[in-house]
């Protein structure tokens, strides 16, 4: 029986009940409604540190999630990783297929949405049955949940799948790829060490009047310079000139970054220079990538300095930007200036993970600054209470 009908109407109603019942789940005052961004706040909440299968499934009923909302997408994401990482994988079925069945949810919208969910958790049969039964759930299949199915095959890393679907779907079931199509099919070409097989992708694109975009070149940039396949880049970006296409900041940051990941940051620095000279404006991923590079290779100087220019340049760091630099000094035990950096880093919003935190704080202690550390730990009880007590520990540990 089709997955879409495999759920009978008493299951539904079994659910539906208990839905008003895990009602509570959501809120410590259960006489006081929710609005639905209330519930899908307090359910993405619970979410994170929820690991029970069955309290994962009725967290997700009670918060009636749809993927018409950015937040409840990224709920569904966490329920479903959370699954996939202990394994539940029949628990991922079993709440899938329930919420197919809600008639709220017989859309292309949610098909395509759960197709890329059993993606996600690596369970690629069920994204293809779900993608061939679409039309019996009464949902046309569209070119949406064609690019949906190969971004499904590249959340899984099966490459070999992305090729077959696209050689073989759009024939089958008459769909039409569209830009998008090919820029996945470029993108998984280029990540599985492939890029000269987008050759051939780019001339069926010329025959079917598809224009590849800044998306389609910047993928395989990525790709030839990961399989460091230089004269290739050199072909890319007159290809590019030829047709038209801008080299922009995505570029620009895309060449950056991926010579920077080779350990290639003094050349990813001099094209960057060279951006500069040019009037173009670099942003906070571009000096991100090269603060990354540096420290990388050991260069903290470097990576302080370029810091320093960004900000005098009136360019905002992004959390990455601060976290990068306060992990790596910290490895580096340059812990003053990470404690500096760290604490533009908590006044702007954004604080390093917990093991980065702890690392800075008993650094901070190892070089006589205990007084700095306390203070550090003291901030971090006031944002972060649930842990409060992990903190307590280390403070205690501090005055040893």
């Amino acid at each position: 029986m089709a997955l879409f009908s495999r759920i009978r109407t008493s299951s539904v109603l079994r659910h539906h009940c208990r839905h008003f019942s895990a009602a509570s789940i959501l809120s410590q005052d259960s006489k006081t409604p929710l609005t639905s961004k209330e519930k899908t706040r307090a359910a993405l909440s619970l979410l994170k540190s929820e690991k029970d299968p069955s309290r994962i499934l009725d967290i997700c009923r009670a918060a009636s999630l749809t993927p018409e909302y950015h937040l409840d997408r990224i709920a569904f994401s966490v329920a479903i990783d959370n699954l996939s990482k202990s394994n539940h994988f029949s628990s991922i079925s079993q709440l899938l297929e329930e919420f197919k069945a809600r008639p709220d949810l017989k859309t292309e919208r949610f098909g395509a949405h759960a197709i890329v969910l059993y993606g996600q958790a690596n369970m690629l049969d069920h994204a293809v049955r779900t993608f061939k039964e679409l039309n019996e759930a009464g949902i046309p299949r569209s070119t949406k949940s064609l690019n949906a199915l190969l971004f499904a095959c590249i959340l899984a890393k099966d490459y070999k799948e992305v090729k077959r679907i696209f050689l073989e779907f759009p024939k089958i079931y008459g769909v039409e790829p569209d830009l998008e199509t090919y820029n996945t099919v470029i993108k998984a070409f280029t990540e599985s060490g492939s890029s000269s097989s987008v050759y051939s992708v780019l001339a069926e694109m010329d025959r079917k009047g598809v224009k590849p975009n800044v998306t389609s070149f910047g993928h395989l940039l990525a790709g030839f310079y990961k399989e460091e396949k230089y004269e290739d880049v050199g072909k890319v970006l007159k290809m590019m000139e030829e047709r038209g296409v801008q080299r922009g900041i995505s570029i620009y940051n895309i060449r950056i970054k991926s010579l920077c990941k080779l350990k290639r940051t003094a050349e990813a620095k001099a094209l960057f220079d060279g951006m500069v000279s040019r009037g173009m404006k670099p942003n906070s991923v571009t000096y991100h990538n090269l603060i990354f590079g540096f420290c990388a290779e050991g260069n903290f100087e470097e990576a302080k300095s370029l810091f320093k220019t960004m900000r005098n340049r009136g360019c905002q760091p992004d959390s990455d930007c601060y976290f990068t630099l306060v992990h790596f000094l910290t490895q580096g035990k340059d812990f003053e200036t990470a404690l500096s950096v760290c604490k533009e880093s908590m006044e702007t919003g954004f604080v390093p993970n917990f093991t980065t935190m702890k690392s800075l704080v008993n650094g901070l202690a190892s070089i006589s600054k205990v007084d700095d550390a306390k203070e550090l730990v003291k901030q971090i009880k006031e944002r972060f209470k649930k842990n409060a007590d992990t903190w307590n520990e280390i403070e205690a540990e501090l005055s040893q």
